[in-house]
C-alpha cells in the first residue's frame, strides 16, 4: 500500500519488506504461484481513487505446477505423479481514505484453492491487512497497522503429500520526529507470529519481536543516511525434541546497521540497509554466528516506459526443517518492467541464492550442508479497462545440493493465467 511517510522512511520500509518477499518468493512454489495468481488482484489497489475510497474486486486463476511438492528429480511421484493443476478464485475489498493528515488503508481477501489430483490439499486462503498513517503537527509522524495471512505452506525443506497451511500474523507500528530540518529520529517495533497446521510441522510455530531505533541525516539532495540499531527475539512455541532431549531454540539477533537511500541521478535510486548481525542461541547446538547482514538494492528508470531493478543480500533466515533452524542466505536479483503499450506490461525476474546451514541440532548432521536455489519469472498483463485485467505467467524453479534434507535437488515450472476485475 503507499504511504504517507516521509520518501527515505517509506523506501526503507520498502526495502525491508522486498527483502521479506524475496525470501518467500525463492523457497515455496505455493506462494510464488499465489503471488502469479493475483497480479491482476493485486494492481487493483493502484485503480481506487481519491474520491472513491472503497472498491470491490474478484478474479478467476488457473495454474500448473510439474513438480508440485519439489520432490528430488530422482524420487518418484506420489501416486505417480508428479504435476497437478489447480483453479482459483477470488474475491475482496480495497479501502484507502484520508482524513485531513490521517490516513486509513485496508484489504480484505478471500481466496479459494482446488487443486484437480491432490484434493486433500484444496483450502481457502485468507489476506488480510490494514494501516493507520498518522501525523501529528509537521514533525511527529508514523505507522500503525496489522496483517494476518492464511496460505499454503512450502513443500521446499520436508517431504509431505498432506495439506500444510501457515498463518503468519503481523502487527507493527513506527514513528518519527523532524527534530530538525536535516535530521530525523525513528522508532520501531514490530511482531510476527507463525503457526502451522501439520502436527508434523508445529515444531516451527514461532514468533519473532522486533525492536529498533535510530536516526537519518536528511541532505537537501533527496537522499538520506542514518544509523539503526535493532534486537530480533524469536522464540518457538512447541518444544522440539531430538534424540530423547528437548530443545530450546529461541534466540536473539543484535544488528547495527546503516541506512542509505541515495538519488544518484534523477533515474537511479541506490538503497541500502546493511552492516553487523549476531545471532546468539538459547541452547548449544546451533553454532553462535556474526558478521555482515544486510540488503542493497538499486532502481534504474532509463525511460519512462522501462524500469529495471537489482538486489544483492546476505542474511540469517529462519528455515522449515526438522534438523536445522536458520540458514545464512546469499543472493542476487535482477528484474525489469516494462510497458509495451498503454495497456499491456511485460514483467521479467531471476534470482538466484544460496543457503548455508547454521542451524544444527544433530552431531552427526552435516556441518557444512548447503543448497542453491535459482528462479526465473516473467510474465505479461493487459488491461483493456482500467478496471479490468488478464495476465499470464511462467514460473521456472531448481535447487540443487542439500541431499541431506531428503528433497535434493529438483527442477520445477509453473504457468498461470488469470483475470481481475473491480467495481
Amino acid at each position: 500500500m503507499p504511504s504517507s511517510l516521509p520518501s527515505s522512511q517509506h523506501s526503507a520500509q520498502v526495502a525491508l519488506r522486498a527483502a521479506t518477499a524475496s525470501r518467500a518468493a525463492t523457497r515455496t512454489v505455493a506462494r510464488a504461484v499465489a503471488l502469479a495468481l493475483a497480479l491482476g488482484a493485486g494492481g487493483g489497489q493502484a485503480w481506487a481513487g481519491p474520491s472513491d475510497p472503497l472498491h470491490v474486486y474478484g478474479g478467476l486463476g488457473y495454474f500448473h505446477d510439474d513438480n508440485l511438492f519439489r520432490l528430488a528429480d530422482e524420487a518418484p511421484g506420489y501416486d505417480n505423479q508428479r504435476s497437478d493443476s489447480a483453479r482459483q478464485s477470488v474475491v475482496g475489498v480495497l479501502f484507502d481514505k484520508t482524513w485531513s493528515r490521517q490516513r486509513i488503508q485496508a484489504q480484505g481477501k478471500l481466496s479459494k484453492v482446488a487443486f484437480s489430483h491432490f484434493k486433500q490439499l484444496d483450502y481457502d486462503g485468507k489476506d488480510f491487512q490494514g494501516t493507520w498513517n498518522w501525523q501529528l503537527a509537521n514533525h511527529l509522524e508514523g505507522s500503525l497497522g496489522a496483517t494476518y495471512a492464511q496460505t499454503l505452506a512450502p513443500y521446499t525443506d520436508f517431504q509431505s503429500r498432506e495439506r500444510n497451511l501457515r498463518v503468519q500474523r503481523r502487527q507493527f507500528a513506527d514513528a518519527a520526529w523532524r527534530m530538525h530540518p536535516s535530521w530525523r529520529m525513528r522508532a520501531a517495533a514490530s511482531r510476527d507470529k507463525y503457526t502451522y497446521e501439520l502436527s508434523a510441522q508445529r515444531y516451527n510455530d514461532r514468533t519473532e519481536d522486533a525492536a529498533e531505533a535510530g536516526f537519518d541525516y536528511l541532505p537537501r539532495s533527496g537522499s538520506t543516511a542514518g544509523l539503526v540499531a535493532r534486537r530480533l527475539s524469536g522464540k518457538y512455541l512447541n518444544q522440539r525434541i531430538l534424540a530423547g532431549v528437548v530443545r530450546d531454540d529461541d534466540y536473539k539477533q543484535d544488528e547495527l546497521k546503516a541506512r542509505v537511500v541515495w538519488r544518484a541521478t534523477p533515474t537511479t535510486t541506490v538503497q541500502a540497509l546493511a552492516g553487523y548481525a549476531k545471532r546468539k542461541n538459547a541452547q548449544s547446538g546451533p553454532r553462535d554466528v556474526s558478521g555482515f547482514n544486510g540488503r542493497v538494492t538499486a532502481s534504474f528508470n532509463p525511460r519512462q516506459k522501462l524500469r529495471l531493478n537489482t538486489a544483492a543480500w546476505r542474511e540469517f533466515s529462519a528455515i522449515e526443517n526438522y534438523f536445522y533452524t536458520f540458514s545464512l542466505n546469499r543472493g542476487a536479483s535482477a528484474g525489469a518492467s516494462w510497458d509495451a503499450s498503454a495497456k499491456v506490461r511485460v514483467d521479467a525476474n531471476m534470482s538466484v541464492e544460496q543457503r548455508s546451514y547454521e542451524g544444527r541440532l544433530l552431531n552427526n548432521s552435516p556441518d557444512d550442508l548447503n543448497d542453491m536455489l535459482r528462479q526465473a519469472t516473467v510474465g505479461a498483463t493487459w488491461s483493456p479497462l482500467q478496471t479490468v485485467q488478464f495476465s499470464t505467467s511462467f514460473i521456472h524453479q531448481e535447487r540443487s545440493g542439500a541431499q541431506f534434507l531428503g528433497n535434493g535437488s529438483f527442477k520445477a515450472n509453473t504457468v498461470s493465467v488469470n483475470a481481475n476485475a473491480q467495481f
